[in-house]
């Protein structure tokens, strides 16, 4: 198949899923629109792995968890080598690590590891994409040659408020590279979504905010850029706590003190400062307590733990 001139990206996946339906070549799980297609052959294409130099020669091969690559992924155990399979999109870590087990057999093995070719146009490509070196089919190899510098890390750029929320791992990665001195300003920093800072004017006083036990927020209009601080001492002070977030470079433009509860929620002007926050507070402690952070959840009326928050407690 050869892509039409000016399409994008999704123009050329399109066609191929309609390519593929249309001559029958792919088996379940169908239609194969909006997923990594099941393409017949797909098992015979993964016997062409083991014999390339690069599968020789590497001891830990990561496979994506798609149902074409199943075969792949048998194999990789079969030569007694590690397996980074990647966790579904990413909310628990990267990867989940599978290691042959000793003296497996090939039926345990395959337990464990539960055809389009379009040359896509230079223009569409762009910095955070990974190019392929070898394209494996069910009758041939196909080496690229391409000489397009891979991927050096995460590009925070393209990394928005939503994707931190569903991958925390990402806050991990995020919070480690900012202390290494790396530029990890997120997509919606550099432009902050409309409507969050008019979102953030909706509530005005401390007492707008019902307090859950869970650290949520009641109501639509209470924006994703509140943060919730919970487990703190009991005789905590929120001047102790003002001065702990300011060390860490985590201060609020508005603290709710929740002091009874043990908690307070953290306001900032949009949700890229409420996230740096987060990963600014990853292991914060205050007094003995290792302080519970995370962004304040919505929840209906039926979440309520009773009461409404108090004024901020008085500095001493």
């Amino acid at each position: 198949m050869e892509p039409r001139a000016g399409v994008s990206k999704q123009d050329i996946r399109e066609q191929i899923w309609d390519y593929m339906e249309a001559r029958n070549l792919a088996d379940f799980p169908r239609p194969v629109h909006h997923r990594i297609p099941n393409f017949k052959g797909a098992s015979r294409a993964a016997e062409h792995f083991p014999r390339l130099q690069a599968f020789k020669m590497a001891r830990t091969i990561k496979v994506n968890p798609d149902a074409p690559q199943k075969n792949a992924r048998f194999l990789v155990l079969n030569s007694k080598k590690t397996l980074l399979v990647p966790t579904p999109r990413l909310r628990t870590g990267l990867f989940n690590k599978i290691t042959p087990p000793p003296g497996a057999t090939k039926d345990v093995l395959r337990k464990c590891a539960t055809s389009q070719v379009v040359d896509i146009p230079e223009t569409l490509l762009e910095d955070h994409d990974l190019t392929v070196d070898y394209i494996l089919t069910p009758t041939r190899v196909i080496t690229t040659g391409c000489e397009r510098p891979k991927p050096t890390g995460i590009v925070w750029s393209k990394i928005s408020c939503e994707m931190m929320g569903k991958m925390p791992v990402l806050r991990s990665l995020h919070c480690r590279e900012e202390q290494a001195g790396k530029d990890v300003t997120l997509r919606d920093k550099r432009q902050s979504p409309p409507g969050a800072r008019a979102a953030l004017s909706t509530v005005r006083s401390p007492r707008e905010l019902p307090l859950l036990e869970s650290g949520s927020l009641q109501g639509d209009d209470v924006p994703s850029s509140t943060v919730y601080v919970g487990n703190l001492p009991r005789d905590a002070r929120v001047s102790e706590l003002k001065r702990a977030l300011s060390a860490r470079g985590a201060a609020p433009s508005r603290l709710t003190w929740q002091g009874p509860q043990r908690g307070a929620f953290l306001h900032y002007r949009d949700p890229a400062e409420a996230w740096q926050a987060i990963s600014r507070l990853q292991g914060f402690c205050l007094g003995a307590n290792t302080a519970r952070v995370a962004l304040a959840r919505h929840q209906g009326a039926s979440g309520l733990a009773g009461g409404r928050a108090g004024e901020p407690h008085p500095d001493p």
